[in-house]
């Protein structure tokens, strides 16, 4: 299937269509179509569609599969009136306009439906669901896998194509496309294997980098979505610190920065190997650079598989905090010079080393906070006073947030689940005595499932920085955090 990437170009990036027309769009889908065969075509627009409809039903992609399939069927066979791919696509958008269509829905919808023409369908293409923040994909045991692939194949693909694909639609097409045919090939060969639990065991081992790389892949790209280059950057030199903390920023700055640049060149790309390769290539530059530094990171790069030594480095818990020196923050003159924020992101990383186990997005509120002031302040008529006004304002609010943060998310990190759950509870108890067996078990459990979700270092950013946020409102009682 390696002339499918390209049809990521052509169903659905309209650009294209707006600028080269209606006729460019038709013939290059009449290509692929012929090229791939129907089967290979209808997979790919089932993938496509589950990566771009995250949050829909497997009905409505399963209606959306079977009209393109067959619009592309019709108008793409010799001898097809050249108006006939246009007719069914513009019937294709009034049925997405109808009261009840049954396509993914989505809310920008309505907006599209106002449109016309060209207009209206360049509209729609353009629709997609946000990533999904938590995969649901939970790979079911051999025997359930074997009694639905038996019971009926192509159902069984379809499903599987549309849970895994929407969990972790963020990992690039073509990391999808060859970790979900691996899987397939895998069930169709040990399903009917005389002995298939040893074909299963000796081929999950064998796709396990292949797996890894589509979970890491999704994490990172997911990030990358959602936080941009920059932050992206910050973010991965704040989670090496954490892991390293006497690794100094000149050691750690050139490895982030590499990182955002294998995601911004990858996460999107069509090319079939780019983030494997790319990811590689990183990995040895970390192992070269902190390996001899760091005898867990020594431990990580030992490996013989690249992809298993990076997965290895990211699940690092954060170390001991070192006793260094006493913070000095940027002055007003570095804020707001050339190098503003060069020198806010290495005041960030020496706080990350001193507060190890603050996780990543309540260091992500902090750095939005900073880019928030230096943008605010250094435009304004006196930027000193506007600076000097808001170090005041964090000032008082940054120590306690901190210590919070590093306080729970490090006995999390330190303790086993239940007897971290308890300490919850014991907690609890003290703080809230009048609180029923019933709520306390709600709370801690809330409290507990937010610890486990984002205190790890790979936590999903968006879902994260919404319950910090209802956090920080919680705890403002002014209403004037700058934080939030």
């Amino acid at each position: 299937m390696k002339v499918a990437v390209t049809l990521l170009l052509l169903l659905f990036a309209t650009t294209h269509a707006e600028h080269r027309g209606r006729a460019y769009v038709r013939d290059k889908v009449c290509q692929e179509f012929k090229t791939m065969g129907k089967d290979d075509f209808r997979t790919l627009t089932l993938i496509m569609n589950s990566k771009k409809f995250s949050n829909a039903t497997f009905e409505e992609i399963s209606h959306l599969v079977r009209e393109i399939v067959s619009l592309a069927e019709t108008c793409c066979t010799d001898g097809a009136d050249p108006s006939c791919y246009d007719a069914g696509s513009s019937a294709l958008s009034a049925k997405s306009c109808g009261p009840d269509s049954p396509f993914p829905a989505h809310p920008g919808t309505a907006a599209c439906c106002v449109h016309q023409g060209l207009e209206q369908k360049l509209c729609l293409a353009a629709l997609q669901h946000p990533p999904r923040q938590l995969p649901h994909y939970i790979e079911p045991s051999n025997e359930e896998l074997c009694q639905a692939f038996k019971k009926d194949p192509k159902d069984f693909a379809d499903r599987f194509l549309y849970e895994y694909v929407s969990s972790y639609g963020q990992a690039p097409l073509p990391v999808l496309l060859g970790s979900t045919r691996n899987f397939l090939s895998m069930v169709s060969t040990c399903c009917i294997s005389s002995a298939p639990t040893v074909c299963f065991l000796k081929e999950k081992l064998q796709r396990k980098t292949l797996s890894l790389l589509t979970l890491m892949s999704n994490r990172a790209c997911s990030r990358f979505t959602v936080y941009g280059k920059d932050k992206v950057k910050f973010s991965y030199l704040t989670m090496l610190a954490q892991m390293i903390p006497s690794a100094s920023f000149e050691d750690l700055s050139p490895l982030a920065e590499d990182a955002s640049e294998v995601f911004a060149q990858c996460c999107d790309s069509v090319a079939e190997d780019c983030m494997q390769k790319k990811l590689s290539e990183h990995t040895a530059k970390v192992c070269a650079a902190l390996s001899t530094k760091d005898e867990r990171f020594a431990d990580c790069c030992a490996g013989k598989d690249i992809m298993q030594n990076y997965f290895c480095i990211t699940a690092l818990k954060p170390a001991t905090a070192p006793k260094l020196p006493e913070l000095q923050k940027p002055t007003n003159k570095h804020l707001c010079g050339d190098d503003g924020a060069l020198h806010a992101r290495r005041y960030m990383f020496e706080l990350s080393r001193r507060h190890t186990n603050v996780p990543d997005v309540f260091l992500g509120k902090l750095y939005d906070a900073s880019e928030n002031v230096i943008r605010e302040c250094c435009s304004a008529k006196d930027a000193s006073a506007c600076l000097d006004s808001k170090r005041q304002q964090v000032g008082a609010e940054l120590p306690t947030f901190l210590e919070n943060a590093n306080q729970f998310c490090g006995q999390y990190n330190e303790m086993n689940f239940l007897d971290f759950k308890k300490r919850l509870r014991d907690s609890m108890k003290k703080t809230m005595p009048e609180a029923s067996p019933e709520l306390l078990t709600q709370l801690v459990d809330q409290r507990a499932d937010f610890a486990s979700t984002c205190c790890p270092a790979n936590s999903p950013p968006l879902y994260c920085a919404a319950q910090v946020t209802a956090y920080l409102e919680s705890a403002c009682k002014q209403g004037s955090c700058a934080l939030i």
